[in-house]
Protein backbone atom coordinates (compact mmCIF):
# COMPACT_ATOMS: atom_id res chain seq x y z
CA UNK A 1 0.00 0.00 0.00
CA UNK A 2 1.24 3.51 -0.84
CA UNK A 3 2.81 5.46 2.01
CA UNK A 4 1.36 8.77 0.78
CA UNK A 5 -2.04 10.07 -0.28
CA UNK A 6 -3.01 13.25 -2.11
CA UNK A 7 -5.50 15.77 -0.78
CA UNK A 8 -7.11 18.25 -3.16
CA UNK A 9 -7.97 21.12 -0.85
CA UNK A 10 -10.20 24.06 -1.77
CA UNK A 11 -8.43 27.40 -1.35
CA UNK A 12 -10.22 30.73 -1.31
CA UNK A 13 -8.97 34.18 -0.39
CA UNK A 14 -11.72 36.79 -0.87
CA UNK A 15 -9.08 39.45 -1.56
CA UNK A 16 -7.57 37.48 -4.45
CA UNK A 17 -10.13 34.95 -5.72
CA UNK A 18 -13.62 35.18 -7.19
CA UNK A 19 -14.27 31.48 -6.47
CA UNK A 20 -12.43 28.59 -4.80
CA UNK A 21 -9.55 26.83 -6.55
CA UNK A 22 -7.95 23.50 -5.64
CA UNK A 23 -4.42 22.87 -4.46
CA UNK A 24 -2.84 19.42 -4.17
CA UNK A 25 -0.88 18.27 -1.13
CA UNK A 26 0.83 14.94 -0.54
CA UNK A 27 0.55 13.73 3.05
CA UNK A 28 1.60 10.52 4.82
CA UNK A 29 -0.94 7.71 4.54
CA UNK A 30 -1.58 6.22 7.95
CA UNK A 31 -4.48 3.92 8.73
CA UNK A 32 -5.20 5.66 12.02
CA UNK A 33 -5.29 9.15 10.49
CA UNK A 34 -8.52 11.00 9.88
CA UNK A 35 -8.96 13.83 7.35
CA UNK A 36 -8.37 16.36 10.12
CA UNK A 37 -4.96 14.79 10.86
CA UNK A 38 -4.04 15.26 7.21
CA UNK A 39 -5.16 18.90 7.26
CA UNK A 40 -3.15 19.53 10.43
CA UNK A 41 -0.11 17.99 8.73
CA UNK A 42 -0.55 20.37 5.78
CA UNK A 43 -0.96 23.33 8.14
CA UNK A 44 2.05 22.40 10.28
CA UNK A 45 4.45 21.09 7.63
CA UNK A 46 3.47 22.22 4.14
CA UNK A 47 1.36 25.39 4.08
CA UNK A 48 0.70 27.46 7.19
CA UNK A 49 -1.73 29.72 5.31
CA UNK A 50 -4.44 27.03 5.11
CA UNK A 51 -7.53 28.07 7.11
CA UNK A 52 -10.13 25.73 8.67
CA UNK A 53 -11.97 25.21 11.94
CA UNK A 54 -11.47 22.45 14.47
CA UNK A 55 -11.42 22.07 18.23
CA UNK A 56 -12.17 18.86 20.13
CA UNK A 57 -11.05 16.11 17.70
CA UNK A 58 -13.67 13.79 19.25
CA UNK A 59 -16.89 14.47 17.33
CA UNK A 60 -18.38 16.69 20.03
CA UNK A 61 -17.78 20.33 19.07
CA UNK A 62 -19.05 20.03 15.48
CA UNK A 63 -16.65 22.69 14.18
CA UNK A 64 -14.66 20.57 11.68
CA UNK A 65 -17.50 19.83 9.25
CA UNK A 66 -16.44 19.92 5.58
CA UNK A 67 -17.27 18.36 2.23
CA UNK A 68 -15.15 15.24 1.68
CA UNK A 69 -15.43 13.90 -1.85
CA UNK A 70 -18.74 15.71 -2.17
CA UNK A 71 -20.29 14.47 1.11
CA UNK A 72 -20.74 16.47 4.34
CA UNK A 73 -18.49 14.90 6.98
CA UNK A 74 -16.92 15.58 10.34
CA UNK A 75 -13.25 15.50 9.37
CA UNK A 76 -12.26 14.33 12.87
CA UNK A 77 -14.31 11.15 12.35
CA UNK A 78 -13.60 10.42 8.67
CA UNK A 79 -10.64 8.12 8.04
CA UNK A 80 -8.17 8.62 5.21
CA UNK A 81 -8.22 4.87 4.65
CA UNK A 82 -11.81 5.11 3.43
CA UNK A 83 -10.57 7.10 0.42
CA UNK A 84 -7.38 5.21 -0.48
CA UNK A 85 -5.61 5.35 -2.85
CA UNK A 86 -6.94 8.89 -3.32
CA UNK A 87 -6.93 11.65 -4.23
CA UNK A 88 -9.34 13.02 -1.63
CA UNK A 89 -11.13 16.30 -2.32
CA UNK A 90 -11.82 18.53 0.71
CA UNK A 91 -14.02 21.63 0.44
CA UNK A 92 -15.94 24.03 2.65
CA UNK A 93 -19.48 22.98 3.56
CA UNK A 94 -21.95 23.51 0.72
CA UNK A 95 -24.79 26.09 0.89
CA UNK A 96 -22.89 28.61 3.05
CA UNK A 97 -20.81 31.68 2.13
CA UNK A 98 -17.07 30.97 2.39
CA UNK A 99 -15.00 33.23 4.61
CA UNK A 100 -11.65 31.73 3.63
CA UNK A 101 -10.48 28.31 2.38
CA UNK A 102 -12.53 25.76 4.40
CA UNK A 103 -14.12 28.25 6.79
CA UNK A 104 -17.82 29.08 6.31
CA UNK A 105 -19.96 31.99 7.51
CA UNK A 106 -22.44 30.65 10.10
CA UNK A 107 -24.42 33.79 10.92
CA UNK A 108 -27.54 32.72 8.99
CA UNK A 109 -27.80 29.51 11.02
CA UNK A 110 -27.20 31.25 14.34
CA UNK A 111 -29.97 33.78 13.64
CA UNK A 112 -32.41 30.99 12.75
CA UNK A 113 -31.42 28.93 15.77
CA UNK A 114 -32.12 31.81 18.15
CA UNK A 115 -35.44 32.45 16.40
CA UNK A 116 -36.84 29.02 17.37
CA UNK A 117 -36.05 29.55 21.08
CA UNK A 118 -33.92 26.43 21.73
CA UNK A 119 -34.19 26.67 25.48
CA UNK A 120 -36.75 25.75 28.13
CA UNK A 121 -39.58 28.31 28.20
CA UNK A 122 -41.50 28.71 31.46
CA UNK A 123 -44.44 30.99 32.24
CA UNK A 124 -43.83 30.79 35.97
CA UNK A 125 -40.82 29.47 37.84
CA UNK A 126 -41.42 27.70 41.13
CA UNK A 127 -39.29 28.72 44.14
CA UNK A 128 -35.97 26.91 44.53
CA UNK A 129 -37.21 25.73 47.92
CA UNK A 130 -39.77 23.52 46.12
CA UNK A 131 -37.02 21.47 44.50
CA UNK A 132 -36.03 20.48 40.98
CA UNK A 133 -38.16 19.88 37.89
CA UNK A 134 -37.99 16.10 37.86
CA UNK A 135 -38.50 13.86 34.83
CA UNK A 136 -39.11 10.16 34.45
CA UNK A 137 -36.78 8.10 32.22
CA UNK A 138 -39.68 7.85 29.76
CA UNK A 139 -40.04 11.65 29.59
CA UNK A 140 -36.30 11.99 28.96
CA UNK A 141 -36.40 9.35 26.24
CA UNK A 142 -39.15 11.30 24.50
CA UNK A 143 -36.73 14.01 23.37
CA UNK A 144 -33.23 12.61 24.07
CA UNK A 145 -32.43 11.71 20.45
CA UNK A 146 -33.12 15.25 19.24
CA UNK A 147 -30.98 16.72 22.03
CA UNK A 148 -27.81 15.10 20.60
CA UNK A 149 -27.36 17.79 17.91
CA UNK A 150 -23.86 19.36 17.95
CA UNK A 151 -24.65 22.15 15.45
CA UNK A 152 -22.11 20.82 12.95
CA UNK A 153 -24.28 22.04 10.02
CA UNK A 154 -23.74 18.88 7.95
CA UNK A 155 -27.52 18.65 7.59
CA UNK A 156 -27.67 22.13 6.07
CA UNK A 157 -24.95 21.25 3.57
CA UNK A 158 -26.95 18.15 2.57
CA UNK A 159 -30.40 19.79 2.49
CA UNK A 160 -31.59 20.51 -1.09
CA UNK A 161 -34.33 22.82 0.18
CA UNK A 162 -31.89 25.05 2.06
CA UNK A 163 -29.60 24.95 -0.97
CA UNK A 164 -32.36 26.43 -3.12
CA UNK A 165 -34.01 28.70 -0.55
CA UNK A 166 -31.90 30.01 2.30
CA UNK A 167 -35.02 31.50 3.91
CA UNK A 168 -35.84 27.92 4.98
CA UNK A 169 -35.20 27.60 8.72
CA UNK A 170 -33.44 24.30 8.15
CA UNK A 171 -33.16 20.85 9.74
CA UNK A 172 -31.03 21.39 12.85
CA UNK A 173 -32.92 24.45 14.09
CA UNK A 174 -36.31 22.78 13.61
CA UNK A 175 -35.13 19.53 15.24
CA UNK A 176 -33.89 21.48 18.25
CA UNK A 177 -37.20 23.33 18.46
CA UNK A 178 -38.96 19.95 18.55
CA UNK A 179 -36.53 18.74 21.21
CA UNK A 180 -37.82 21.47 23.55
CA UNK A 181 -41.44 21.01 22.47
CA UNK A 182 -41.20 17.42 23.72
CA UNK A 183 -39.56 18.37 27.03
CA UNK A 184 -42.03 17.98 29.91
CA UNK A 185 -40.54 21.07 31.62
CA UNK A 186 -41.23 23.37 28.66
CA UNK A 187 -44.37 25.39 27.86
CA UNK A 188 -43.14 27.15 24.71
CA UNK A 189 -44.44 24.76 22.05
CA UNK A 190 -47.29 27.00 20.89
CA UNK A 191 -44.96 30.00 20.68
CA UNK A 192 -42.49 28.06 18.54
CA UNK A 193 -45.29 26.66 16.37
CA UNK A 194 -46.42 30.18 15.53
CA UNK A 195 -42.86 30.92 14.40
CA UNK A 196 -42.37 27.74 12.37
CA UNK A 197 -45.82 26.99 10.92
CA UNK A 198 -45.15 28.53 7.53
CA UNK A 199 -43.38 27.72 4.28
CA UNK A 200 -40.05 28.92 5.64
CA UNK A 201 -40.49 26.63 8.64
CA UNK A 202 -41.71 23.05 8.89
CA UNK A 203 -43.81 23.10 5.70
CA UNK A 204 -40.79 23.98 3.58
CA UNK A 205 -39.31 20.53 4.21
CA UNK A 206 -39.96 18.10 1.35
CA UNK A 207 -38.75 15.07 3.37
CA UNK A 208 -35.82 14.13 1.14
CA UNK A 209 -34.13 12.78 4.25
CA UNK A 210 -30.53 13.67 3.36
CA UNK A 211 -30.19 15.58 6.64
CA UNK A 212 -30.76 12.39 8.59
CA UNK A 213 -28.39 10.41 6.36
CA UNK A 214 -25.42 12.68 7.06
CA UNK A 215 -26.04 13.38 10.76
CA UNK A 216 -23.03 12.07 12.73
CA UNK A 217 -25.06 11.86 15.96
CA UNK A 218 -28.14 10.07 14.53
CA UNK A 219 -30.43 12.92 15.56
CA UNK A 220 -32.85 12.24 12.68
CA UNK A 221 -33.81 15.85 11.91
CA UNK A 222 -36.07 14.66 9.06
CA UNK A 223 -38.06 12.60 11.55
CA UNK A 224 -38.24 15.52 13.98
CA UNK A 225 -39.66 17.78 11.27
CA UNK A 226 -42.31 15.22 10.30
CA UNK A 227 -43.31 14.86 13.96
CA UNK A 228 -43.56 18.63 14.13
CA UNK A 229 -45.84 18.68 11.06
CA UNK A 230 -48.17 16.12 12.63
CA UNK A 231 -48.30 18.07 15.91
CA UNK A 232 -49.01 21.32 14.03
CA UNK A 233 -51.78 19.71 11.97
CA UNK A 234 -53.42 18.23 15.08
CA UNK A 235 -53.21 21.60 16.82
CA UNK A 236 -54.81 23.29 13.81
CA UNK A 237 -57.75 20.83 13.79
CA UNK A 238 -58.21 21.20 17.55
CA UNK A 239 -58.50 24.97 17.14
CA UNK A 240 -61.66 24.38 15.06
CA UNK A 241 -63.16 21.51 17.02
CA UNK A 242 -62.55 22.51 20.62
CA UNK A 243 -63.72 25.61 22.55
CA UNK A 244 -61.11 28.34 22.90
CA UNK A 245 -58.76 27.55 25.78
CA UNK A 246 -59.52 23.79 25.78
CA UNK A 247 -56.70 21.26 25.32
Amino acid sequence: MADKITLEVARYDPERHTEPTFEKYEVPFRKDWVILDALNYIKDRLDGSLSYRWSCRTGICGSCGMMVDGEPKLTCATFLSSYAPGPVRVEALRNFPIVRDLVIEMTDFMVKLKKVKPWIVRENEKPISQGEYLQTPEQLENYKQFSMCINCLLCYAACPVYGLDNLFTGPAAIALAQRYNLDSRDVGARERREILSDHEGIWGCTFVGECTEVCPKHVDPAGAIQQYKVDAAIDWFKSFLLPRGAK
